[in-house]
Order: C-alpha cells, then structure tokens, then sequence
C-alpha cells in the first residue's frame, strides 16, 4: 500500500460575487478531485487549533499527524533546519521577508507594497542578503538566504519576546502599527529602517526598477521561533514518509521528523511553479522506497494571498490535471494499491488575501474499495452537506494510515 497527500495549501476559499457565489473551487475543473469526492469520505476538518494562529506552520503539522499544541515552537526555526542552518538551544530564529515598501518619507507611514518584492528570484535576492550579512552580521547575529523572498534571522544566546505581524496580513496597509514591540522590538525595527536605507540604492534593486519589478526595498521581520523537537515519523506511524515542496517551511517540518525533502528543479514556492515536476518527483520518491509521500503545493495560497482570484483557479486545475490525475494513473497502471489524502492546510480567502482559521474540506480515498458515492464534487460547500467534521487535524493522518474511513 502507497499513501499520498496532496495538499493544496490555501486552496479552501469563501464564494465570490465574482464567481457568481461560487469559490475557486466549485469553479475549477478538477476530475480527478470530483472522482475521490464521489468514491471516498469526505467531511471537513479543523487544522488549527481553537486559539492558534491560523499558519502554515500550524496547519501543516497538524495535517502530517503532529498536535500543534504540542509541538509547535515557532515557524521560522523548522525553516532554518530546511535550510540546514544549525540551531542551539539559545537561538531565537525570525523569517525575514524582502518586502517592497511605498516611498512615504517617514519609515512607520510606509506602506506593505508587496510581501515578497514580486516574488523576487533566488538569485537576487541571495546577493541581497549576502550583503545584509555583510552589514549587520555579528557574532550575536547571522542572516542566512533561502528561496526567493523566505530568509532566515537567528539571534544567538536570546529569549523569545518579541510581538510580530506577517507581511501578507497586512498588504495594501500602513505598516506603522505592525511594526516590532516587545522585547527585541527596538532592535530589529533600527534594523529594519537601515537595511530600507541600504536596499533601496543596491544595484539588484537598482535593476529590478529599471525592468519595472518591485524592488526588494525592505526586510521584516515575523515567525518568532526556537529549535523544534518532532517524533520521527517512521516510528510514529510505521510507514517510511518524503515530502515534495519548495518551501523551506514544510521541507522543514519534514525534515525534523525524519522525512525524505528531495531538491525539485523547477518547484519554485510561487503562484506559478513547475507542478508536473512535483507529480514526477513524488513518484521517484516512492519508486525510491518511500510508502508515505506528503506534496505540498503553495501557488493556491500565493494566488489569494496576491487577490489573484484567476491563477488561484489555475492553480488548482493544475494540481489536478499534473500531480493528483498523474499520480493516480501511473500507481494504477502499477497496479499499485494506494490511499489519498486531498486538503488544504487553511483556507486563504481572495476577499481578505490571508489565512483564516476555518475548517477545511478533505477527502480520504481507498483505491481498493468501491465505495458508495459520498459528494459529487470536491469543495467546501460539499464537504460540510456531508455532515460528517473532524475536530483535530491529525485524526486525518492516522485515518489514512489506518484506513479506518
């Protein structure tokens, strides 16, 4: 028996008067999703905790089987393992973000342009915080790159503290109540006006203004986190597990719970990345000897965290019609028995362009039953008529394995 999740991370949405009060997901077309609705057990699930914010980071630990309550210590730290940046005990760790700020004279009247500088690439943005190292690295204080805009900021021999607010809350807005308070708050906002002062005339930027991008104007600061302590997922669930993801944040996870986190060329953590290439990269993962692959998907969440109401709805097609409809065919083809799990970590509402904390619609499928049908279609609206509601996320992991469904 194979087991697959495919999670399509803030896939979930609220209908739209644009759609006709429909969501992206009723709009989408998406066979191969509809084809689990009516052949598996569908319901709706709650991923965060009550009280929690409503994070990947939370989010994903509970859909890979881990209680967030429990195990979650801050999400920029299960970054910095992705990125193989080496944590001691006393490391606070912060994502920080290249972020394109307005030109407002005064920094707190500035507002958040764009939380990821036009999804800035790799390249420039790791000559960008190469030189932020240069200039406020220290023996206290190291700035380590990532993937595109995600870098990681680790305070040595410190305390946690520090009030916060991720970027992608607050697109569009002033950020001058958001700025850092609490206990290093001081710090890293002179940090955070400094490095304005340096990023704005850095030549990468200088060129990205000229080709009519956004220019990676700004650092900030959110995700609070210190060194995490995850189960190993073998022997939690008995099964061998890998993750396939562009993220540094799930590869993280993975990666502290004993997970396979293959590289994927062309998996870029964007709104528009090489989704054929995850559904290819799951297979070799399980042809390498993995019973368990987790694929994570981010463009859905990316799409509403932009407004994107159309490339939210390509994305979803294309998680279908590349990774789920591929998947399914080739283990098929194997004749290889296998289960899926399909969900969304949370909900990234168009209307609000960010996270909220309601429950999600799931799909737990047996390629060896010929079940009853239970929804005709994949969606929200669907999966509530069905009446049946998981309370914690982790019950869908152990109901997959199990295949008690």
């Amino acid at each position: 028996m194979k087991y697959i999740v495919v999670l399509g991370d803030g896939m979930a949405d609220r209908p739209m008067d644009s759609l006709g009060g429909r969501t992206p997901l009723e709009v989408a077309h998406k066979p191969g999703m509809d084809f689990l609705a009516r052949h598996g057990s569908v319901g709706m699930v709650r991923t965060i905790p009550e009280g929690m914010p409503p994070g990947s980071d939370t989010a994903n630990l509970s859909v890979m089987g881990y209680a967030p309550r429990k195990y979650y210590s801050g999400r920029s730290p299960l970054e910095a393992v992705s990125m193989g940046v080496p944590l001691a005990e006393d490391d606070v760790t912060f994502r920080m973000n290249l972020v394109t700020l307005s030109d407002a004279s005064e920094f707190s009247e500035k507002t958040m342009v764009d939380y990821s500088a036009g999804e800035i690439s790799t390249e420039e943005s790791a000559l960008l915080v190469r030189d932020l190292e240069r200039r406020f690295g220290s023996a206290d204080i190291h700035i380590h790159a990532g993937i595109s805009y995600r870098h990681c900021f680790v305070m040595h021999h410190a305390l946690t503290g520090t009030a916060l607010t991720p970027p992608h809350d607050i697109s569009g807005q002033k950020i001058g109540e958001y700025l850092p308070t609490g206990l290093y708050g001081r710090q890293l906002l002179s940090i955070m006006e400094a490095a304005h002062a340096f990023l704005k005339s850095h030549p990468v930027n200088l060129a990205r203004e000229q080709k009519g991008l956004h220019p990676a104007n700004a650092v900030w600061f959110w995700g609070e986190g210190t060194k995490p302590m995850l189960p190993d997922f073998e022997k939690t669930f008995g099964v061998k597990g890998g993750v396939i993801c562009a993220v540094d944040l799930i590869k993280g996870i993975g990666g502290c719970a004993g997970m396979q986190t293959p590289f994927v060329p062309g998996a870029t953590g964007g709104m528009r990345t090489d989704f054929a290439a995850k559904g290819r990269a799951a297979l070799q993962l399980l042809d390498d000897g993995c019973d368990l692959v987790y694929i994570h998907v981010e463009a859905p969440d990316e799409s509403g965290h932009h407004g994107d109401v159309r490339c939210k709805i390509d994305a979803i097609e294309a998680i279908d019609r590349e990774i789920l409809e591929l998947l399914m065919a080739e283990l098929s083809a194997r004749g290889e028995a296998y289960r899926i799990l399909l969900t969304p970590d949370h909900p990234t509402p168009i209307a609000i362009r960010t996270h909220t904390p309601d429950p999600v619609p799931f799909v737990l499928y047996d390629s060896t039953r010929d079940a009853a049908p239970c929804a005709e279609t994949y969606s929200e609206r669907s999966a509530q008529a069905t009446g049946q509601f998981l309370e914690e996320g982790p019950m869908l992991m152990q109901r997959l394995i199990s295949g008690n469904f």
